[in-house]
């Protein structure tokens, strides 16, 4: 129990935020990991769990890579040194990183989206993906398979009984 009385709502396995929608909207290509110049009060915020990235996305701008749209929220105790809540936040890749994304959203319209933000060790990462947009009837094509999938599977258990 903290000193507030309150249970601390702690992220399991060491994430602090994930995208679940963006795997709904996007179709995700590919993968990377990156780090984020962040503040004190930042940190001291995704520590306790909060934040938001449902709204997010990435962009490169003059050969830096920007997270866009993230919230994480004022840590209340640090009041007269607090961050803005939804401030742009370098994202921290290597150059070669950086050239190679620039030349896939520029030249096949990909787009970078956030999937999650997680500590690794002392460090506060994000999780990139390299994604392209889903139409209306990719996502309803992909529920019915779902759906066909799981009724495949109930009739399967219901003969093996």
């Amino acid at each position: 129990m903290s000193k507030m009385g309150k249970k601390q709502r702690t992220p399991e396995s060491g994430d602090v935020a994930t995208n679940r929608r963006a795997r709904h909207k996007f179709k995700l290509l590919e993968k990377m990991e990156a780090g984020i110049e962040l503040r004190g009060s930042e940190v001291k915020s995704l520590r306790e769990g909060k934040a938001s990235i449902n709204e997010a996305y990435a962009v490169v701008n003059d050969g830096e890579v920007w997270l866009r749209g993230a919230h994480i929220p004022p840590y209340l105790p640090a009041s007269m040194q607090n961050h803005e809540p939804e401030r742009p936040r370098k994202l921290l890749l290597h150059r070669g990183e950086i050239e190679r994304l620039i030349g896939k959203t520029a030249e096949r319209g990909l787009t970078l989206v956030p999937t999650r933000i997680y500590f690794k060790g002392p460090r506060v990462k994000v999780e990139l993906a390299l994604a392209t947009g889903k139409e209306g009837r990719d996502r309803r094509r992909e529920i019915s398979d779902r759906d066909q999938r799981r009724e495949i599977e109930r009739d399967y258990k219901q003969r093996m009984r």
